[in-house]
């Protein structure tokens, strides 16, 4: 790589085939989901199958995720009378298509090999939602674990070119350019520089509203409650609506600190980007405001601090991650 810069090194295509590496992820963390609710309880005991691609890729400074596998598993409940409930899960494609891009959703092949009976139908019915609903959150964590464990091993940083260069993820929406995007740019060398003058940061501030068919209790849980928000933001959150605490969206694509708490009518928080176009040690203020009216309520997004230039980016990304992620759970926004 001698005489190439890291800019131009970091622009040509390179690929890593990660089959192998991603068929024992999955069969090391798909075991690890369990939920409960009441005295049942139901979780995955064993991967059987793990078939497709897997590979991480570079273009124009960007890594891309790139994976499409099939996973048949097996899994195991307890019912409240203490009946052992089995059954088989086919999931016909996991892929960024569906986990980042969210062009479309996933399907569910569920198998009961247990003898019906209600206590039995509890679990079952228990594994379709809940269950479910666990699994998608953990497969929102594979592009991030590939970007964490590979990633350096395509980026050509300082240390071998005198230069570094901010490599970004290609995503196919606003919601990946938010949260999964930005949680995937690996630590590039930053060469030493001196002291500078603190700048004057220039910001604006960017909304975004929407009407859902729910009411303002119930949107402000979904929108604060961390076993809640990976229903939407099908990614692992650390949240609670509580002044002072410091939390985490989004796979860390997005952090701050809770300033204000009017349940369930505001929520006010600090709002930082983990993006390399965000300004180090700068945080924006996101307030969410609920209104509710007779049969709807209308949820307001606030972000000010946003800097200059980064305007249409965040209002896409607001309706992207907030917005059209409160939507994928049905409530049924109405734009």
């Amino acid at each position: 790589m001698s005489g190439m810069s890291s800019t131009t090194a970091n622009w040509h295509w390179k690929n890593k085939q990660l089959n192998q590496w991603g068929s024992a992820w999955f069969e090391r963390e798909l075991p690890t989901v369990e939920i409960s609710e009441g005295a049942a309880k139901v979780g995955v005991v064993k991967v059987t199958e793990v078939d497709g691609d897997v590979e991480l890729g570079r273009r124009k400074s960007k890594l891309i995720t790139i994976y499409d596998v099939k996973i048949n598993l097996e899994w195991e409940g307890m019912a409240d009378d203490g009946t052992e409930v089995k059954g088989t899960l086919f999931i016909p494609e996991v892929s960024h298509e569906i986990t980042v891009d969210q062009i479309s959703e996933y399907s569910y092949q569920w198998s009961l090999t247990t003898a019906s009976s209600p206590a039995v139908d509890v679990v079952y019915k228990l594994a379709k939602t809940k269950l479910r609903e666990a699994l998608e959150s953990k497969f929102a964590e594979f592009p991030i674990a590939i970007i964490e464990v590979h990633g350096k091993d395509l980026i050509v940083s300082a240390a071998n070119s005198g230069t570094a260069t901010p490599v970004s993820v290609e995503g196919g929406s606003a919601s990946a350019n938010l949260g999964a995007a930005a949680a995937f740019n690996p630590p590039v060398a930053q060469p030493k520089s001196t002291k500078k003058p603190k700048e004057v940061l220039n910001t604006s501030t960017v909304e975004r509203e929407a009407r859902f068919m729910a009411s303002a209790d119930d949107l402000f849980d979904l929108l604060t409650d961390e076993r809640r928000i990976p229903t939407w933001s099908r990614a692992a959150a650390h949240y609670r609506p509580e002044p002072g605490f410091e939390f985490s969206l989004f796979g860390g694509g997005v952090t701050g600190q809770i300033t204000d708490v009017d349940r369930p009518k505001k929520i006010v928080s600090t709002w930082k980007l983990s993006s390399p176009t965000w300004p180090t040690n700068h945080a924006g203020t996101l307030t969410i405001a609920f209104d509710q009216g007779s049969d709807s309520t209308e949820v307001k997004f606030s972000l000010s601090g946003v800097p200059k230039g980064m305007e249409q980016e965040l209002e896409s990304n607001l309706e992207g991650y907030y917005v059209r992620g409160l939507k994928s759970t049905g409530l049924g926004a109405i734009l």
